[in-house]
C-alpha cells in the first residue's frame, strides 16, 4: 500500500491547481506547485542515492519551509518512511503523527501509518489509524457540494473520491479487522470493537465483529449483560434482522425471566432465520433451532406447557447433530413439558436420549428420567 517516493513526487509536483484550492475536500492530499522552490529542493532530494543523505536533506527541507504546512507534511511523511526503512518504527511513527499533524484527512499517510504499527506490533495504533482513516472514508460520501457545481458534477466528483480512496479504505477496514480477530485480552477487544464499529458502520466484516462483541461480552470473557444488551439492541437499530443480535436479547431476557420479550425477538430470529427455505444453510438452522428452545423454555416458564412441546421438538429437529449442548437442553425441555402433563412415556424417550449426551444437562436428564421411570412402574 505505500507509494513510492518517485510516483508520489511526480503526484505531486504535477497535481492540478484545482485540487489545491479545494479547501472542501474530505480527504486530503498533499499538494506542492510545480515549478515552487519547495519543487525544485524535492527534485534535488530525489536524485539523492544516499539514503543517510537523504534523510538529512528531507529534514532540512522541513526546516527550510516550515512556514507551508503541505510542504511540512510531506517531508515528515518521508523521513518517517525512512526510518521505517531502517527498522527504527518508533521513530517512524513520531514523524508519521508530524505528517498528520499538517495533513490530518490523508489516507496515503494513514495507510503508511498502519503500515509501520504493523510492523511495531502496536496493534492499538494500528486501531487508532484504521478507525482514523475509517471515519474519512465513511464522510466521503456526505460532503458538501462546493458552491456553483451542478448535481451531475457532484455527484461524479463523489464517486471519482470514492474510486481514488477505494484501495486505502479496504486496507484501512481490514487491518482494524485484523486487530480485533489478534487481540487476546477481552477489555482491550471490547474497547476496539466499538471504536471500529464507529468508525466503519458499513464495515463487510460487521457479523465477524458482532460474534466477537458477544463472545467478548458474555461468560467467561468480561460477562457484562447490560453493555451486551445495549451492544445488541445498537446493532438491531442499524440491522433489524441481525440472527446474532435477536438471539443476544431473547437469551439475555430468557435468563432475566422476562418470557414475553424473550419469545418476542426469539419468534423474530425464527422469522428472520426461515429454516425450513430450500437455501438455508447450517448457520440459519443452528440459529432457528437455539430460537425456538429459548421460545420453549419461556413458555414453559409461563405454565403454557402444551405450546412449549411443539417449540421443543422444533428446537431438537434442526439441533440434533448440529450442536449437542443445545440439542440437549431442548430434550429436556420436552421431557419435562411431558412429564408435566404426566405424558410419561413421551417424557421417557426425550429424556433417555438426553441423558447419554455428556454436558450441563446430563444430570438434570437422568435425575428426571429416573423420576419418570418410577412414576411409569408405580402406574402400572
Amino acid at each position: 500500500m505505500r507509494l513510492s517516493e518517485r510516483s508520489l513526487l511526480l503526484a505531486v509536483v504535477f497535481c492540478s491547481a484545482f485540487l489545491v484550492s479545494e479547501a472542501g475536500a474530505q480527504v486530503d492530499r498533499i499538494v506542492i506547485a510545480a515549478g515552487t522552490d519547495e519543487d525544485h529542493a524535492l527534485q534535488a532530494i530525489s536524485n539523492e542515492q544516499d539514503p543517510q543523505k537523504k534523510l538529512s536533506m528531507y529534514q532540512e527541507f522541513v526546516q527550510k519551509f516550515s512556514s507551508n504546512p503541505q510542504a511540512v507534511a510531506y517531508g515528515n511523511w518521508q523521513i518517517a518512511q525512512a526510518y521505517q526503512a531502517n527498522g527504527d518504527f518508533q521513530k517512524a511513527l513520531d514523524y508519521g503523527d508530524k505528517a498528520l499533524q499538517g495533513s490530518p484527512r490523508d489516507l496515503d499517510i494513514l495507510v503508511s501509518q498502519v503500515n509501520v504499527a504493523q510492523q511495531a506490533k502496536n496493534n492499538s495504533k494500528v486501531m487508532d489509524y484504521a478507525a482514523k482513516g475509517g471515519e474519512i472514508c465513511h464522510s466521503i460520501a456526505k460532503q458538501p457540494k462546493p458552491e456553483g457545481m451542478s448535481d451531475e458534477d457532484f455527484a461524479h466528483k463523489i464517486a471519482d473520491d470514492k474510486a481514488q480512496s477505494q484501495n486505502n479504505c479496504d486496507f484501512l477496514e481490514t487491518s482494524g479487522f485484523n486487530v480485533i480477530t489478534t487481540e487476546t485480552d477481552p477489555k482491550s477487544r471490547m474497547a476496539e470493537i466499538e471504536k471500529y464499529s464507529q468508525a466503519f458502520p458499513d464495515s463487510k466484516f460487521n457479523d465477524q465483529v458482532s460474534n466477537f462483541a458477544m463472545y467478548t461480552l458474555g461468560p467467561g470473557q468480561l460477562n457484562d449483560q447490560a453493555r451486551s444488551v445495549s451492544f445488541g439492541e445498537k446493532i438491531l437499530a442499524s440491522d433489524p434482522n441481525s440472527l446474532l443480535a435477536l438471539l443476544l436479547l431473547a437469551n439475555h431476557y430468557a435468563e432475566v425471566n422476562s418470557s414475553a420479550k424473550a419469545i418476542t425477538y426469539a419468534q423474530k430470529a425464527v422469522e428472520v432465520a426461515k429454516a425450513d427455505a430450500p437455501d438455508a444453510d447450517k448457520s440459519r438452522k443452528l440459529s432457528a433451532g437455539a430460537a425456538h428452545n429459548i421460545i420453549g423454555w419461556a413458555y414453559f416458564k409461563q405454565d403454557k406447557t402444551a405450546s412449549a412441546i411443539p417449540e421443543f421438538k422444533a428446537a431438537s429437529g434442526l439441533l440434533k447433530g448440529q450442536d449437542d449442548q443445545q440439542y440437549a437442553s431442548s430434550l429436556y425441555g420436552l421431557g419435562s413439558a411431558y412429564a408435566k402433563l404426566n405424558k410419561l412415556t413421551e417424557a421417557r424417550e426425550a429424556l433417555t436420549e438426553a441423558s447419554r449426551i455428556p454436558g450441563s444437562v446430563q444430570s438434570l436428564s437422568q435425575d428426571l428420567l429416573a423420576k419418570v421411570n418410577a412414576a411409569r412402574a408405580k402406574g402400572r
